[in-house]
């Protein structure tokens, strides 16, 4: 049976939306960090960053995940397919860093996700898009795009992308881990439409995600015990932007629709392209940004709460009146029986 999500109440999508923006904070620091352990190829850090994140999801979610167990089996196919999007989502996000640049990796990968998601809901839930999300979506993909040409632009200078054959690649990889990213997604949220709980649900598509990331660790993460400094950077994005971030982001699906999260994660490449500027030393040109000016935008038309309907002020007449009810009969006490005499 499914339960109403918190959604449905203008508190609880006003949660769920902050929450998302933070979870979106959070993975904006995942590309400058794992600029800190360079020697760590981009394998091993999304498989110890989501390997680990998940893992942890499930195993804080175990008691969950065992009173939901019966619903889970039900919908097997579905976590199935989110664990997949998040076991292919790190090693496409991180690839596509390495080769393409921390900004524009983290911009076409994030940037294509809401379209992912608009697809998703259209084809398997026949979700209608509203004006305002397809204003939002505008307004943040154009500002993804400033930033992909301007990054694309100085790359020659300060990215290192190296090639146009590996910037292409790193773009490929990144509209691959944008479909991944809304998959997962879709998926975590239709166990919840379907009445799991969100910390059951998010456990146990992450759970299986991290399970199928363990061998890709203990094939490539021989560099992360090289140093402390490794070591410290896989253990932050294991327990602050994955497993965290996405402890925020499952909260905010089980109120907000998945093409709604998914726009409102395009804060991630604005926060990833500022802390790239001011922590890693890539240089920004105008054009980048004015392209976060759009993303911020975006998130402005999709926060802002929608002005209630103004009920019409009583004695002004604003159409034409409906036709008043019929009487109701009430027998009176002349007719039929006697109406019954008070107590003096």
């Amino acid at each position: 049976m499914t339960r109403p999500a918190d959604g449905h109440t203008a508190a609880g999508a006003g949660a769920g939306v902050l929450a998302v923006l933070l979870a979106s904070v959070l993975w904006g620091t995942t590309g400058t960090a794992a600029t800190l352990a360079p020697q760590v190829g981009p394998l091993a850090i999304g498989a110890a960053a989501m390997g680990a994140g998940g893992l942890l999801q499930a195993l804080l979610a175990g008691r969950r995940i065992v009173r939901d167990r019966a619903a889970l089996a039900a919908r097997w196919r579905t976590v199935l397919l989110g664990g997949a999007g998040v076991a292919l989502y790190p090693l496409a996000f991180y690839t596509s860093m390495r080769l393409a640049g921390v900004a524009v990796g983290t911009v076409v990968s994030i940037g294509s996700a809401p379209l992912a998601s608009a697809l998703l809901e259209r084809v398997a839930d026949r979700r209608s898009l509203s004006r305002r999300w397809t204003a939002g979506a505008a307004l943040g993909l154009t500002g993804t795009v400033l930033l992909c040409a301007a990054e694309a632009a100085g790359a020659g200078a300060g990215s290192g992308t190296g090639s146009a054959g590996r910037t292409v690649v790193g773009v490929a990889l990144g509209l691959v881990a944008g479909a991944t990213y809304a998959v997962y997604a879709w998926a975590a949220h239709r166990l919840i439409a379907r009445g799991i709980t969100s910390r059951a649900a998010m456990g146990a598509v992450f759970g299986l995600g991290g399970l199928t990331l363990v061998p890709v660790l203990l094939v490539t993460g021989a560099p992360l015990l090289a140093s402390w400094t490794n070591a410290g950077v896989g253990l932050y994005m294991a327990l602050v932007p994955m497993f965290t971030g996405y402890v925020l982001f499952g909260f905010g699906l089980a109120r907000i629709p998945v093409s709604t999260a998914t726009t409102l994660s395009l804060l991630e490449p604005a926060v990833a392209a500022v802390l790239a500027v001011l922590v890693v030393g890539e240089h920004l040109p105008a054009l980048g940004w004015a392209g976060i000016v759009l993303v911020i935008a975006c998130l402005g038309v999709l926060t802002t709460p929608s002005r209630p309907l103004r009920r019409p002020r009583a004695g002004r007449r604003t159409g034409p009146l409906p036709p008043e009810p019929a009487p109701v009969p009430v027998p009176s006490p002349g007719r039929g029986r006697r109406a019954p005499r008070g107590r003096s």
